[in-house]
């Protein structure tokens, strides 16, 4: 049984321009266990399903289940199956971390479980915090509350909705590390991020939505050997040649261009030799899931969905 099953899910908003589709018969399956991340630019609809996952929305077709509990007829028992950490900061001004973590779990019929929330804590950074009032901490203590928020009725799948953005490194790393160690103890974990190297080290199959359809499945290592595998960087202090701006990415002084073979790489290196263009610190590497996601996005690559 799958941990999470999406079967033909839609969503249609309507507006003053008439319907928008948020999702498009997004179909797929999360197997008990997995670290799975869910992947889109701004827009293309991961908020909205997870809004549908978690109870929050209702789909205008298909259907949701968790553990095989639909999260429609069956809300009660898929929603105590869910810890779901979400983007916004959204916190009760009125009581000490500890008192919103027993309230928390108090929504799912848990009480008594204060050495679960000491360990929370513990593993979040938070632990000397638990009688701090929630608003005297700084946005990145909040967060880390969200996420002990989501984890204190030990919910064995795991929902996290863009849960380092805006987050110092310490948090970053305090939080994979535990996550990553509740994914080993059998929790099956759902990410979004825009953080992509995070995704291509933890994420062992990936899904990526574009306008709100699913245009990417596999397994992290599939999508990585199936795009480009060279990718020149080098520092340059001019524009590029029209020709060879097209499909670049360009960050200040760095250019990343891709290349799928020997014949390419001398191609391009020509044609910034004729343009007067002397690149500094070249490298020649691996293309990384940044670049599998941007050909994806930009439509240099056919849809790659598994089997």
């Amino acid at each position: 049984m799958p941990a999470i099953s999406f079967v033909n899910v839609a969503k249609t908003y309507a507006s003053a321009r008439g319907d928008v589709r948020a999702l498009d018969d997004v179909s797929f399956d999360i197997e008990e266990g997995e670290f799975f991340g869910l992947l889109g630019p701004n827009g293309a609809g991961k908020t909205t399903l997870i809004s549908i996952l978690a109870g929050l929305a209702r789909a205008t077709a298909g259907s949701v289940a968790v553990l095989g509990h639909d999260v429609y007829s069956d809300y009660a028992a898929a929603r105590r199956l869910i810890g779901v950490v979400p983007q916004e900061l959204v916190f009760d001004p009125f009581f000490t971390v500890r008192e919103a973590l027993r309230i928390q779990g108090g929504y799912f019929g848990v009480h008594d479980n204060d050495a679960w929330i000491d360990e929370l804590l513990a593993n979040l950074g938070l632990a000397d915090k638990g009688d701090a009032n929630m608003r005297q901490l700084s946005g990145g203590m909040k967060r880390r509350v969200l996420v002990a928020q989501a984890l204190v009725h030990r919910p064995p799948v795991i929902v996290l909705d863009e849960p380092t953005a805006g987050v110092d490194v310490e948090l970053r790393q305090t939080l994979w590390q535990f996550v990553a160690r509740l994914n080993k103890e059998g929790h099956t974990v759902l990410l979004t991020t825009h953080y992509l190297e995070e995704a291509e080290a933890l994420c062992g199959r990936i899904a990526m939505l574009k306008q709100g359809r699913v245009v990417a499945l596999d397994r992290t290592s599939a999508l990585l050997a199936g795009t480009a595998s060279t990718m020149l960087r080098f520092k340059l202090d001019r524009p590029l040649p029209p020709a060879l701006a097209v499909n670049s990415r360009v960050t200040g002084r760095i250019v990343q261009i891709t290349a799928h073979d020997a014949r390419e790489v001398e191609s391009i290196l020509a044609v910034l030799h004729a343009a007067g263009c002397e690149p500094e610190d070249l490298e020649i590497g691996r293309a990384d899931l940044e670049d599998v996601f941007i050909e994806i996005m930009h439509g240099e690559t056919p849809q790659r969905v598994a089997a």
